[in-house]
């Protein structure tokens, strides 16, 4: 399934529902990370000072991957189509 997000709680959402289509609790995604529930939920949560390591190690444990690209353009205004 493939997400868009732009902040950090969109990244947390986007986590938070490949968790929970692999049927892992917090804790399980935790324990296959080596990191706390509690951090689990700060990610999900889209929490500041999370670190990038805690974020690439939970979407290696999902089966994820991060794309960087170009910032899809916003769509134009109805009026501006004719």
């Amino acid at each position: 399934m493939e997400q868009i997000a732009r902040t950090s709680k969109q990244i947390g959402t986007a986590i938070r529902r490949c968790r929970r289509a692999a049927r892992l609790s917090q804790a399980q995604l935790g324990a296959k990370t080596n990191l706390r529930q509690a951090t689990v939920s700060a990610l999900e949560h889209g929490e500041p000072g999370t670190e990038l390591r805690t974020l690439t190690d939970v979407m290696t444990a999902l089966g994820l991957e991060m794309v960087v690209r170009e910032r899809s353009k916003a769509p134009a205004a109805i009026e501006d189509l004719f």
